[in-house]
């Protein structure tokens, strides 16, 4: 075949599939990793961006409605969609771990913003207007973007009005060791020279990302031209150079590479990643009232709850196992932020009843999200790998999910917590039976 309608032949079917979900007349904007950041970081326009993955069925139900809104919010609001099961590196890039996932870049395009609201075309067109209404009024103001240009650097000054060098703690020779060393922080570190042109470049975004991460990560700054005592214990001999220290450290064993980008976005996603990898795993609760099925359902996108064997079928060694088998899963997915429940079979039949625990005998469990009102439940084995692969579809949004019955998880009474212990059978009753007429019946007729 000719080269040429080889590659025609390709492209045609390729790129149909690739754009499966937003045809050709479509107000939405394609984005590739080619061009987004020329279209998106280098523009002055609002941009509000969908990351999808085609085979998605979320993506698919919105995907309607994003057209709508792109339709509605032309010439206004830019609206635009990323196929990042394609695209992976750029999905990667701003975090993106499920589908659809959508971000918000404002005024600073160098620290999007997840979309959090409905997801109906009148919502998704009037955060558009609302964030577009607030750009126009910082410029009013003053104040400038965090617009990336070509170099990486931010325009509009030092911080580009969204960081404060405040924000970056100030270390030295002698105070480097009492700040960094033993904190319960989580440090980033960078040694600089004044003079040096890139750690020039580097400032507002630093600070920018310092800002962002108040109160969540420390980042730090220390001249190497001058406090050279630190700077030679760590090896530094270019320049910037930044290094990342976890809570606890006491030694420049303890220091690793900054492996990130330099933009304010690249260093919030790589410390925030850094958060999420030490955060301890989730408590798996024993739901002994409402308050804790409130708290694990209303409070986290999604709730695992499950429903362990009765005390006296596993003993409390079988229950412990269950439990430490939804702790390492609790691990693993901790980065989901969702919450995790347990309680035992006939201690609260409403909810059992809600979620459509019937049939399938116990353990059961299944993945709720309550304010959509819709779940997924486990019905393979109940292992470690059966859960495994059904909570990995959760997380993607793969998972077949039905209505919650009712009209939501019902209020839930309190109840006993389980003490630790084997279950006991109860004690039967002695019975006196001398006062029991033990006389035969008088015979009857038979027929």
């Amino acid at each position: 075949m000719d080269p040429v309608l080889r590659i025609v032949a390709i492209l045609a079917a390729v790129v149909p599939f690739s754009f499966a979900l937003y045809g050709a007349k479509s107000d939405v904007i394609q984005l590739t990793p080619q061009v987004f950041d020329d279209k998106v970081l280098k523009s002055d326009s609002v941009w509000l961006v969908e990351f999808y993955a085609p085979w998605c069925g979320h993506c698919k139900s919105l995907a309607p409605e994003w057209d709508k809104a792109a339709t509605a919010l032309k010439g206004i609001v830019k609206v635009a969609a990323v196929d990042a099961d394609q695209h992976k590196d750029l999905g990667g890039r701003f975090g993106v771990r499920g589908f659809p996932t959508i971000k918000i870049f404002g005024a600073n395009k160098n620290s999007p913003q997840d979309y959090q609201g409905a997801r109906t075309a009148q919502a998704i067109v009037d955060e558009g207007l609302k964030v577009a209404k607030k750009v126009v009024s910082d410029r009013l103001g003053g104040k400038t973007g965090g617009k990336t240009g070509g170099g990486g650097k931010k325009t509009g000054g030092d911080s580009g009005g969204s960081g404060s060098k405040e924000d970056v703690v100030e270390l030295t020779d002698s105070n480097f060791e009492d700040l960094v060393y033993n904190s319960k922080d989580q440090w980033l570190v960078e040694f600089f020279a004044p003079w040096c042109g890139h750690c020039k470049n580097l400032a507002p975004e630093y600070a920018s990302a310092a800002t962002e991460l108040k109160g969540k990560f420390k980042l730090g700054a220390l001249d190497a031209t001058v406090h050279t005592v630190i700077a030679g214990r760590f090896g530094v001999r270019g320049y910037p150079t930044l290094k990342y220290f976890p809570a606890g450290s006491s030694s420049p064993s303890d220091a690793e590479e900054y492996d990130g980008g330099r933009t304010s976005s690249d260093i919030v996603r790589w410390c925030s990643d850094k958060v999420e990898e030490n955060l301890p795993p989730p408590e798996i609760k024993e739901i002994v009232d409402d308050s804790v099925i409130r708290e694990a359902c209303d409070e986290h996108q999604i709730c695992v709850v499950a429903v362990l064997p009765d005390i006296l079928d596993t003993g409390a060694e079988g229950r412990n196992r269950y439990i430490k088998m939804l702790t390492d899963l609790g691990e693993k997915y901790k980065k989901k932020s969702w919450g995790w429940v347990w309680t035992a079979p006939g201690m609260h039949p409403k909810l059992e009843d809600t979620l459509g625990f019937g049939g399938f005998g116990y353990p059961a469990l299944a993945a709720v999200n309550s304010r959509k009102k819709k779940l997924a439940i486990f019905k393979g084995s109940f292992s470690q790998e059966g859960l495994d692969e059904f909570l990995r579809a959760v997380g993607v949004g793969r998972g077949a999910s039905e209505s919650l019955r009712g009209d939501g998880i019902p209020e839930l009474k309190k109840v006993e917590p389980w003490d630790g212990k084997d279950g006991q059978l109860p004690e039967e009753e002695d019975i006196d039976l001398s006062d029991f007429d033990m006389d035969e019946e008088e015979p009857r007729d038979e027929l």
